[in-house]
């Protein structure tokens, strides 16, 4: 299972934040509102954020199983967990070593209210995905995804490669990441389709990344394992990449646009 460091996740998490499709969200906070207290499980936590993010949003009570397979990214999230509580919140959050790249998720989400995860099922396999909304409607959960990568890209100022490198980061996307097979820039449209298939009512809405000027180190961050990608995929030229990658710190006001979705499912009414 492919595994992200704890700066990589620091670093994106505020951009994360401000990119979060408020419709979709709005569709959550609502469902929820209905529930005194509301049983969360959130899969692949890393360090918490998507913790971070929702929890002030939710005006029930809350109590937060945040799972990891990483012990190290776990830890860390029960340590900033603990700080955001005592500053702003009043959840309570249990951390939980879990390795789900099986998709059986069936005893992590046991007894839970709602099924969340960010950054994730782009990752995931279809089959996986399959599994897991399975898994969920059977425990009569709802599900809320955020930053589901959708395969749209597009950087300023503009470069003969650009549509190559998308089309073979794209490629990429879709190799084993752990979880078999990955869906990819498909992701969205298997997650919609799965949850359709055991009756949820589906709520979807874009959250992509704009990384401008205020956003140049995560912007140039990106950049760099983009090309990474890329160069591992081998479809564009080495001498391509390099030069796609060179135009792109060449300029201080570069720009780049990376498309994600969120979504929401919950069982239909």
């Amino acid at each position: 299972m492919s595994g992200f460091s704890a700066d990589w996740l620091t670093l994106r998490e505020p951009m994360d934040h401000a990119s979060i499709n408020h419709k979709v969200r709005q569709a959550c906070v609502d469902w929820c509102g209905q529930r005194e207290m509301t049983r969360i499980v959130d899969l692949g936590c890393g360090t918490g954020s998507n913790f971070r993010r929702l929890s002030p949003d939710l005006g029930t009570a809350q109590s937060w199983t945040l799972v990891d397979y990483d012990a190290d990214l776990l830890e860390l999230a029960e340590l900033r967990s603990a700080q955001f509580i005592q500053a702003s919140s009043g959840a309570s959050v249990q951390v939980r070593l879990g390795d789900f790249a099986s998709g059986d998720i069936a005893g992590l989400i046991e007894g839970c209210d709602l099924v969340t995860a960010s950054a994730l099922f782009d990752l995931v396999s279809p089959s996986v995905i399959e599994a897991m909304a399975q898994q969920i409607a059977a425990a009569g959960a709802a599900f809320y995804t955020t930053l589901t990568y959708d395969g749209i890209a597009s950087w300023q100022p503009e470069h003969d490669v650009d549509r190559s490198m998308r089309e073979a980061f794209n490629k990429h996307q879709s190799t084993d990441k752990g979880f078999g097979p990955a869906a990819g820039a498909d992701a969205s449209n298997v997650l919609a389709t799965a949850c359709d298939f055991v009756g949820y009512e589906v709520v979807r809405g874009k959250s992509a990344w704009i990384l401008d000027a205020g956003w140049q180190e995560l912007r140039a961050e990106t950049d760099r394992g983009w090309a990474a990608a890329v160069r591992e995929i081998g479809d564009v030229p080495s001498e391509d990449v390099d030069d796609w990658a060179e135009h792109r710190n060449g300029s201080s006001e570069a720009v780049s646009i990376v498309g994600h979705e969120d979504l929401f499912a919950a069982p239909a009414r």
